[in-house]
């Protein structure tokens, strides 16, 4: 048996306390109240703290998710933390197709929608083998398709902007790039990801970008959540897990906060990252590049 209880493994290895410090914020012309960004996944980790980023830059914010009550939690930091930008929460479901187009609409119903940031994400560690389909339907359906679908019903009300213009951030991976074992489906789909943001980008000539996000570990509740049946299944604590697996071909030798990498959205989106299309925001700490 593992030597931490989740939440223990939590408490040590989940998100540090947001602050209104650690967020980025840009001058940029189009970071105004009257533009929308929608952020998925919104109720926790990397897509609220996306979510609170983008407030904190005078946007509208359209915050999603499936999780009610994760999604009301978002909106109090926001509240707290006295953001110059408008977030409101629509709860919502990636695998269902009316939600998706609704998810748009209500969007399009508080602005105009200029951004759209894919953070969702679940996970499922098994061998191929045995690998449970249904899992790797549902992680499909929610880190590929959907992602595809947003980007498809947004991509008329870019064209409806004053320059025709938006932006897709598509949350990627390490393992968009190389893959570890165990991981079939979250390989897959983050592979895929970074297909569908070079298709936007061959598709819309400039006027629509489109980047991914790649990071290894980050302090999330979705990898926190995994340590101690990752420590049970290689015979390891769960120090010995972060330490000699998730951190062993890394140069920076911690994990990442979730602000750090909404921060990395906010530069993507941003007028100062405008040659940034169809390419990747690599922040791993070495881990793909220097083994």
């Amino acid at each position: 048996m593992a030597d931490m209880t989740v939440e223990e493994a939590m408490a040590k290895y989940g998100p540090s306390e947001l602050t209104r410090d650690d967020l980025l914020v840009l001058e940029d012309p189009h970071y105004a109240p009257e533009n929308v960004a929608i952020v998925t996944g919104a109720g926790s980790g990397i897509g609220r703290a996306t979510a609170l980023a983008f407030a904190a830059n005078e946007l509208t914010v359209l915050a999603t998710d499936r999780d009610e009550e994760g999604l009301a939690e978002t909106q109090s930091q926001a509240d707290a933390l006295s953001l110059s930008g408008e977030l409101v929460t629509v709860v919502g479901d990636l695998t269902d197709d009316a939600d998706l187009e609704r998810i748009v609409e209500e969007a399009a119903e508080r602005g105009n929608i200029r951004y759209l940031a894919n953070i969702a994400g679940i996970q499922t560690v098994a061998p191929i083998e045995s690998f449970p389909l249904e899992k790797y339907d549902l992680m499909h359906d929610v880190m590929q398709r959907a992602p595809m679908v947003l980007a498809k019903h947004c991509m008329p009300h870019f064209r409806d902007n004053d320059d025709g213009a938006g932006v897709v951030g598509n949350m990627c991976s390490v393992h968009g790039h190389i893959v570890t074992q165990d991981k079939v489906a979250y390989n897959m789909t983050k592979f895929g990801l970074r297909g569908l943001t070079q298709s936007i980008a061959a598709e819309v000539e400039g006027d629509v970008r489109a980047f991914t996000v790649s990071t290894a570990y980050v302090k999330t509740a979705l990898v926190a959540k995994q340590l101690p049946d990752t420590a049970d299944r290689r015979g390891m604590t769960v120090d010995e897990v972060v330490e000699n697996v998730m951190l062993q071909h890394t140069r920076v030798t911690e994990m990442m906060e979730p602000f750090e990498v909404a921060n990395l959205f906010v530069m993507g989106s941003s007028t100062h990252s405008k040659h940034l299309n169809g390419g990747d925001m690599t922040h791993e700490g070495g881990m793909s590049l220097t083994y």
